[in-house]
């Protein structure tokens, strides 16, 4: 298993970061190796990625579901992939102090089946950067936002 774990700090309310942040059409398209996403219904989505690595282009589809909304600080999401083996979870938890808000974002990936040899180097790679990059992305478009 890979995790990623990313905190910031925002110089806003913790009301505008979940303004922001529990529309997921804010910041789906700041994901790291985002092309596109469809919306199933409001708790789940299907997401594309494409990247390389090591000269090799891949897309990869996840379907991500929304497994909890906590007004205004917390949400939970399951991640389960369609193209590739993986499964996964993830969390965006925000904390005013001062005015200020601290927005942490925490992602968990796991690899399974005959390609997870394969993946999992790459998704111990890849998943803190995508969770440092996600957040501070967020956190820039928030602050336009705001």
């Amino acid at each position: 298993m890979a995790t990623g774990t990313h905190t910031v700090e925002i110089p806003v309310e913790v009301q505008v970061v979940w303004d922001y942040i529990s529309n997921l059409e804010n910041w789906a398209p700041t994901v790291p190796a985002y092309k596109e996403h469809e919306l199933i219904n409001d708790k789940q989505s299907i997401w594309t990625f494409e990247g390389s690595v090591k000269g090799i282009k891949k897309t990869i589809q996840a379907q991500v579901d929304i497994t909890e909304w906590e007004e205004p600080s917390n949400i939970k999401f399951e991640l389960k992939g369609l193209s590739d083996n993986f499964t996964g979870s993830g969390q965006f938890t925000a904390e005013e102090i001062n005015g200020k808000t601290t927005m942490t974002c925490t992602v968990d990936v796991s690899a399974g089946g005959i390609s997870g040899a394969v993946l999992t180097p790459v998704i111990k790679w890849a998943v803190p950067k995508v969770a440092s990059r996600l957040t501070e992305s967020i956190a820039r478009k928030i602050l336009v936002f705001s």
